[in-house]
Formats: structure tokens, sequence, C-alpha cells
């Protein structure tokens, strides 16, 4: 069934029509929403309904895919998890340097006390040689614990990646977050990283903004203990964050929370502002968030198996889920742009934090590979 739906999705390519394919962490279903015209539609005040595609920067209204069609597909999925290894060969040292001098800026930034945190990108552009449609398989098969998406709409432009980072889930008045920062890949032999004061540092000033902005948003609010998650090749320190919000402010809530510091900075308007000014190149949809936006989610009211009588009550509840765009790379022609960052705070080491993005990039090379 997967197989029939991803030969559906080519002939909507060809017919260069909106869609979105994506498979949710850890599950082996194939989602698709198919649009049946070319409209571009935006979301305004997050009551729409359908998928949801925002940029980083607020400066434009984030696309909305029409849910004309949504399908569902078993996936067959052969997992293809490898460890991998740093070494550098990723990006020439003309760019080496300049992302280091990049680094040492921003380092200084936040001696002066005008940052605690900047989370600064980059981009590597490598040839297309291998159909899109087989990229996103292997990506599939590759990062089964990740948000897999590929995203296309013909006056946008088509995306595709493997997050592992939730912006927000909602059900009903009820959302779960996180906080996600600290990379380490993984080694051979090893089954836990040992984390750096720079990275627990780094992972706590995100839960800690977090948790302050949702403060006056929430009506209740929990914050979970800080633990190692594993996406892919790379190790990541995670906190959830969980509560309730007041009917008709969800778009308040995730306002909020977009962007959070894992992807900008602290302050965040001092962070954005050195982002914007420093690195040179439009981020458009990178580290910005997308997924399913306002679906009606139906459940039995009884869960009891051995009393059936009143199954055929159902209650139907609105759901989001929304993930941040990262581990991802955009299809321009014949070539991709793979886009890779990560967070700098007083104890960052220029060296260090180049690995840190080769290693991310292997996220989507490796999938490049003939």
């Amino acid at each position: 069934m997967g197989a029939e739906l991803m030969a559906r999705a080519k002939t909507h390519l060809e017919k260069e029509l909106p869609l979105v394919l994506y498979r949710k962490p850890t599950q082996n279903v194939l989602n698709a929403i198919f649009q049946y015209d070319n409209s571009l539609n935006e979301v305004v005040d997050y009551t729409e309904r359908g998928f949801v595609f925002a940029p980083f920067l607020d400066i434009k209204n984030p696309v909305l895919l029409k849910a004309d069609e949504v399908c569902k597909a078993a996936l067959d999925v052969v997992r293809n998890e490898k460890v991998h290894f740093i070494h550098q060969t990723l990006g020439n040292s003309d760019e080496k340097e300049r992302y280091s001098n990049l680094i040492e800026k921003a380092i200084s930034e936040i001696h002066a006390g005008n940052c605690k945190k900047i989370v600064l990108s980059r981009t590597i552009k490598v040839s297309l040689t291998k159909p899109i449609l087989k990229i996103f398989q292997e990506l599939l098969n590759s990062y089964t614990n990740a948000f897999c998406y590929l995203w296309y709409h013909p006056k946008v432009g088509l995306w595709l990646g493997a997050t592992p980072e939730i912006l927000v889930k909602a059900r009903g008045q009820q959302f779960i977050t996180m906080s996600l920062a600290g990379t380490q890949n993984k080694e051979t032999g090893k089954e836990h990283p040992n984390w750096s004061a720079k990275e627990i540092e780094e992972q706590q000033l995100v839960t800690d903004y977090i948790a302050e902005v949702l403060a006056s948003r929430a009506t209740q609010m929990s914050v979970g203990n800080v633990e190692t998650v594993s996406a892919g090749h790379l190790w990541h320190l995670r906190s959830k964050i969980t509560g309730r919000f007041s009917k008709g402010q969800f778009k308040n809530l995730l306002t909020a929370l977009h962007p959070t510091p894992a992807v900008c900075g602290l302050p965040l308007a001092h962070a954005k502002r050195f982002v914007l000014e420093n690195e040179k190149y439009p981020r458009t949809y990178y580290t910005g968030f997308l997924g399913e936006l306002n679906f009606m989610e139906e459940n039995p009211r009884n869960r009891n198996r051995k009393n059936q009588e009143n199954s055929a009550y159902r209650s139907v509840v609105q759901s989001s889920e929304l993930y941040v765009n990262l581990r991802c790379m955009q299809k321009i022609n014949d070539s991709v742009i793979i886009y890779v960052g990560g967070g700098i705070t007083a104890d960052s080491d220029p060296n260090n934090e180049w690995l840190e993005t080769e290693s991310k990039a292997q996220t989507m090379l490796q999938l490049l590979a003939t």
C-alpha cells in the first residue's frame, strides 16, 4: 500500500500540484495530503485546518496545504539506521574559516553581555543525482525515530527532512512541547554520551525560556526531567513540558513558542537581530515548523473492552501536531541545499561547533550518495 501511495505522489508531483507525505516518529504509517489545485493558501489565525508549513521569521504567513484528500498506507520499512563517524569532507577550508569567524563573533557578543546563546547556521549545496522519492524512501528507512516528510508546492518549492524536535502537540486543550538542545555523535560501543557543562547549560537555557514564556499562557504546566534521546546517528538532551491552555488560545501558545532559543538564541530579540545581520543568507523555512493543524480525532468514549454496550458513542477532539523544521534540505533544480546549525554559548569552541554542523549534515548527505 505504501508503494501505491508513493506512485500517486509521483503523479501529483508531475502535475505540479501541492502535496505532503509524512511519517510520524516510530510509526509504520505513511500519511499523504493532496491538494487538487495550485492555489497558495495561508494560515492567518490558526483556526484553519490542513497541513501548515511555516517560515523561521513571521514576515509572511505560513503556507497551508488544503486537505482535499487525506490518505494513509502501511509502510514496509527496512530499518537502515547506522552509526556515522565524523570526517571533514563536506565543506571547503574557506567555508570553515568563514563559519569559524562567525562563531568567534557570536562568542564575543555573548562575552559582551548582549546574549546568552546565539544559534548560527550555514548551508551546503550538493548536486542531485537520485530521484527525490527514492531519497524520501531512504529517509523513512534511516530515521525511524524522527518526523520524516516530503513537502511540495509549485509556488514555494520542494523540501524534505527528518526532524527530531516537536514544537507543540495539542489535543483538545492539552499540550506537550519539548526543550531539545545539545548534540553528540554516536560512537561504536558507547551506549550513552558524556555531556559537557556547555551542552547541559545550553539545554537548560532553552528549558527555562520555554517554561517562562508559557507560564502566563498555560493554565497548568509541568516540566519533566532532562533525558538523553536518540535521533539517527546523533544524541540530544531533551526535557518534555506538558500543560493545558484556555479555549481559543492555541495561537498565543504557538507564537510564544516559535522561534525557540533552540533555533534562535537568548534573549530572543538580540539573538534574532544578530542572526539576521550576520548569517548572510535567508533561512526561509529552515528552523520554521510544519505539521497537522486542527485535525479532527475521533475516539471511543468507552475503553472497557468487556463492556461494548456504549462503544458506539464517540468523542471528537481537535488536535494539532507541529514539528521544528530541522535536518532538512530544499530541492532547487538539479541540486539540493542542506541546512545545518548549532547553538553558540560562552564556552563554545569554534572547531567543535564546525564539527557539529558536519555531523548534522550527515543526516541528509548520506541519503544523496549513490
